[in-house]
């Protein structure tokens, strides 16, 4: 294990985004379009800023994963209130998509459930939702015990 947190949860992304990958080979899509299908899936229609800010994603990343389930016909943009804004939603065939792809993304949950134990991988969600949500600039007074880890890291006391 490396003395950094951000080098960790990077390594795990990494290995868990694998796992995941694999699971939804076969029905032709990554976790990364799941993830949108899914965010879609459940708000119908949204602002693409809403969507970045949702799934926190920069513009760049979320203007290629837009553009790629685009072409696959999975979702529809159209423009919004004034010209500044567009509206995403999923089309039929992202509809399909998803419901195709439920019953492996399911089972690559399952997987990591059974990889880690059942305790670890709620512990797991709640840490990482709690993190997601303080995270956007909102780290602006850490934990003491994380300000000390950081100083021992940089050879402080």
């Amino acid at each position: 294990m490396l003395p950094c947190a951000c080098a960790n949860l990077r390594r795990a992304a990494r290995a868990v985004t694998r796992l995941y990958n694999q699971a939804l080979r076969p029905v032709g899509i990554e976790i990364t379009q799941f993830t949108l299908l899914t965010a879609l899936n459940v708000r119908e229609e949204i602002t693409q800023g809403d969507l970045a800010d949702l799934l926190a994603l920069d513009s760049t990343t979320l203007t290629r994963v837009l553009s790629l389930v685009k072409k696959r016909r999975w979702i529809q943009i159209r423009p919004g209130q004034d010209r500044r804004q567009r509206l995403v939603s999923l089309t039929a065939a992202g509809r399909e998509k998803f419901r195709q792809s439920m019953p492996r993304w399911t089972q690559a949950q399952t997987d990591l459930e059974r990889a880690v134990g059942r305790d670890a991988f709620v512990q797991l969600g709640e840490l990482l939702a709690h993190t997601a949500a303080r995270s956007a600039g909102r780290f602006l007074s850490a934990p003491k015990r994380y300000r000390h880890q950081s100083a021992r890291m940089d050879g402080q006391r």
